[in-house]
């Protein structure tokens, strides 16, 4: 978690990320600058109405906000700084609602990552070598491991501002993905 992050633990603000919609315009607006909801309905290919919708929705819990407005446009934005969904043993239903929607983007990034792998015999070389799937374990206590989750997220730090500022991007950048899960091996528990 960055020191921007917030750390999310209310089920209902939780599962207002729970829909597939909701996680592509999230990807969406935090890809640009701001977009209206004729620009994200355009991009994830939904309607305008479902798409002001999941906008509304998102803004509702705090996801996104309204940017400055161009002419009779009126776009939105991700709310600065990132969120860290976690649950909390105080708040009954939020382990519940966090795990509802890590299985909605464990199943999106699955795809993600699909569609990548079946393209991947085009990609030139140089981009093949900077790709990565790759898995491991390790013995480590729960504060050891929260201390390497913390590691995992604060590596893209070193990229930050490029997503909002293109002049930051060097020649030749492409957008990637990453996508990390640390987890307690269900299977050594027995």
């Amino acid at each position: 978690m960055t020191s921007h992050d917030q750390s999310i633990s209310d089920p209902e603000r939780i599962r207002a990320l729970a829909h597939p919609v909701r996680l592509e315009l999230l990807d969406f607006l935090a890809d640009v600058e701001d977009a209206t909801a004729t620009q994200c309905a355009e991009h994830i290919d939904e309607s305008v109405a479902s798409c002001s919708f999941h906008l509304r929705m998102l803004h509702k819990h705090g996801f996104i906000e309204r940017a400055e407005s161009r002419g009779r446009e009126k776009p939105w934005r991700v709310v600065k700084g990132g969120y860290d969904l976690r649950p909390r043993p105080e708040q009954p239903g939020s382990a519940v609602a966090v795990s509802e929607v890590a299985s909605l983007f464990l199943t999106r990034e699955s795809e993600r990552i699909r569609g990548f792998l079946s393209q991947f015999q085009h990609e030139d070389h140089e981009w093949t070598e900077a790709t990565t799937l790759t898995s491991g374990s390790f013995w480590a206590t729960a504060e050891e491991a929260a201390l390497f989750c913390k590691d995992l997220r604060n590596l893209t730090e070193r990229f930050a501002g490029r997503s909002e500022d293109p002049t930051l991007r060097p020649e030749g950048a492409r957008l990637m993905r990453t996508f990390s899960v640390v987890n307690p091996d269900p299977e050594a528990q027995r």
